[in-house]
């Protein structure tokens, strides 16, 4: 099972959309949680306006742990790790919490038009992504694959809301083990 767990307010159009869309992809049963957690301060970068991305997923972890499944963390903001400007997510490899950041997704973040439907396909890549990390998959060479690395949202753009044939063969096996 995975839980979608919304950390800051979420639209409600985008949790259906990504919950369903997860479902199609892979088959698992996926849930939005109704808990109203708050981050902690700490977590948040002042200076940089971002979220820790490692803390957050430290949080998830303590609120939930390991009880119920895979979580993934929804937060409407801007996340980083060391070394790294920005990441549009993070997850533990193998293990049992995630993370995405959805402003570097939207199209105003970077000065032009909202397009809600790339926002919502774009979101659908890391999700999907960094559930293929909680499920073991690490990244993947091939570009089109949702597994790639994304280092721009470019990258993110290219890629397809779908994990190649290898990753998918993967993915189920470690999803039944």
């Amino acid at each position: 099972m995975i839980i979608l767990q919304p950390l800051t307010p979420i639209n409600d159009v985008l949790l259906l959309t990504l919950r369903d869309k997860i479902v199609n992809e892979i088959n698992i049963n996926v849930v939005i949680s109704n808990l109203k957690l708050r981050i902690p301060q700490s977590i948040f970068n002042p200076f940089r306006r971002q979220y820790y991305a490692d803390g957050v997923i430290k949080y998830l972890n303590s609120v939930f742990k390991s009880r119920y499944g895979k979580v993934l963390g929804i937060i409407d903001g801007d996340g980083y790790v060391p070394h790294l400007n920005f990441v549009f997510g993070e997850a533990e490899l193998g293990g049992n919490y995630g993370v995405i950041f959805l402003e570097r997704l939207k199209e105003e973040f970077y000065g032009r038009p909202p397009s809600f439907k790339l926002f919502l396909l774009r979101a659908l890549k890391e999700a999907l992504h960094e559930i293929g990390h909680l499920y073991g998959l690490s990244h993947c060479s091939n570009p089109k694959c949702v597994m790639h690395f994304s280092n721009s949202l470019m990258d993110t753009d290219y890629k397809e809301a779908r994990y190649c044939d290898r990753c998918r063969r993967m993915l189920k096996l470690n999803i039944r083990i």
